[in-house]
């Protein structure tokens, strides 16, 4: 990989190693609060093994539609999260991604912004995407705020589509289209 590509201000993009990183996303899918900004799924306790299984399933089967990356600190080389480009349509030029951040320490911090930014330089500098598409649920205002910053338009919503703690919430969608995000980037 070319550092300078998969490297922003705060943080770089690697290669996932299911043998060596499977433990972090064990311990963060045990994390209630950063399950439920991840994808709205109750608890789950899962095991190391079995994330590393799902990992590794999950390259092999996706290797050419899909593009995982783990988020690591520039400071002191920290995984703190992941991101992903998943379900790519070649044709049309467009996919959908994924982040998040594991520990709550590393949150509002600027790393998932940092982390965005790079892999939608990816995503339309070097894959030459269109579109990148992503959902997020109402109650996640941090979120929302930090994709926006990345260049994310508010596209749509599916209205009360989760409930959370006896209230409903929106689920928001996003995208962002490669001409807007070149401009923004002052790409020629």
């Amino acid at each position: 990989m070319n550092n300078d590509l998969f490297t922003g201000q705060l943080v770089r993009l690697a290669a996932i190693n299911p043998e060596a990183d499977a433990a972090w996303f064990a311990r963060w899918d045990r994390d209630t609060e950063y399950i439920r900004l991840l994808d709205g799924a109750p608890f789950r306790l899962i095991t190391v093994k079995k994330v590393k299984e799902e990992i590794e399933k999950e390259i092999e089967e996706n290797a050419a539609n899909a593009c995982l990356f783990v988020v690591r600190t520039l400071a002191d080389d920290r995984l703190i999260g992941f991101v992903e480009l998943e379900g790519i349509r070649w044709p049309q030029g467009d996919t959908f991604v994924g982040i998040g951040l594991g520990d709550r320490d590393d949150w509002g911090k600027g790393y998932g912004t940092d982390a965005m930014k790079i892999v939608l330089r990816y995503a339309f500098t070097e894959l030459n995407l269109q579109r990148v598409s992503l959902d997020v649920f109402g109650y996640n205002e941090r979120a929302l705020r930090s994709y926006q910053k990345a260049g994310f338009v508010i596209e749509g919503r599916q209205r009360q589509l989760l409930l959370r703690n006896g209230q409903r919430f929106d689920c928001i969608y996003m995208g962002v289209l490669r001409n807007e995000w070149l401009a923004m980037n002052n790409f020629q």
